[in-house]
């Protein structure tokens, strides 16, 4: 391995620090709102009967990949969100404080990019965003493994779900307020033609009705895995398609034929 001191493979085991990140019901109910929910799912929308979505948690620790790019690790305005994983180890209270702790668990070489694998844990989760930031390969790492294959046969479930045209403006006031979602000029740096959806919010947004579709709650969510294969905009329609994969869904989702989230993987609580 290359161990020249502007190789990215310098970065793995970096400890991006603690932090403690603080909400409340408020927040987690904006949350709900901006990946899909509805005024009528009030244990997700009402104070007074609310359940946080597990995913919820990732936009709290947003604050550690952010770190990661503002120490120089890649140039911000290309890298972008490759995959992210999620696994959660106790539900979410409906307000309080998270003490969280970050590190950069891995550096894969893929050539002509790096993927910079962020870990963040605290009581309540794990969670872990693969960033992928052209230009950053080629200093003779590891690879890494490749995604999870689409199962073969046909799917046991298909479903739509809408996006809508303000949903990435709305999702900023959770904490990703990264330009390229919104300001057309950064959108075009990063290589797209108008301002695109956040990678979480779109897996959260086909995260809620698959919960539906196979009669868990959306709060029952314990572990989640995802890769962004394409942008998706908001006021695009996404086909979802899954499979039974025994105690959880593996899933795609596609916009006009073209898959945006591959290597889908959901598993949900068993409540009796």
């Amino acid at each position: 391995m290359d161990l020249d001191e502007a190789s990215p493979g310098r970065w793995r085991g970096r400890d991006l620090g603690t932090r403690t990140v603080r909400y409340d019901d408020r927040d987690a109910i904006l949350y709900a709102l901006a990946v899909g929910a509805a005024a009528t799912d009030l244990d997700l929308v009402f104070e007074h009967r609310l359940r946080v979505l597990p995913t919820f948690a990732l936009t709290r620790a947003q604050w550690a990949p952010d770190a990661l790019g503002s120490a120089g690790a890649f140039d911000v305005t290309t890298a972008v969100h490759g995959a992210q994983r999620l696994r959660v180890r106790r539900p979410l209270p409906t307000s309080g404080e998270l003490e969280l702790t970050a590190r950069v668990a891995e550096v894969w070489d893929k050539g002509a990019a790096a993927i910079f694998e962020v870990v963040v844990e605290c009581e309540y989760f794990e969670a872990t965003w693969s960033l992928f930031a052209p230009g950053r390969g080629g200093f003779h790492g590891d690879r890494g493994s490749s995604g999870r294959k689409r199962p073969d046969g046909p799917p046991d479930l298909e479903f739509s779900v809408d996006t809508s045209p303000g949903q990435a403006a709305l999702y900023r006031l959770l904490g990703d307020r990264h330009p390229m979602h919104i300001d057309p000029e950064a959108a075009r740096a990063a290589g797209m033609p108008r301002p695109f959806m956040h990678g979480l919010c779109t897996l959260a947004a086909v995260t809620l009705p698959l919960s539906g579709e196979i009669g868990a709650h959306p709060a029952d969510l314990v572990a989640l895995d995802g890769r962004f294969a394409a942008a998706v905009f908001p006021g695009d329609r996404l086909q979802v398609i899954g499979w039974d994969d025994g105690d959880a869904v593996l899933f795609e989702a596609a916009v006009g034929g073209t898959t945006v989230i591959s290597g889908g993987r959901a598993q949900f609580r068993v409540t009796t």
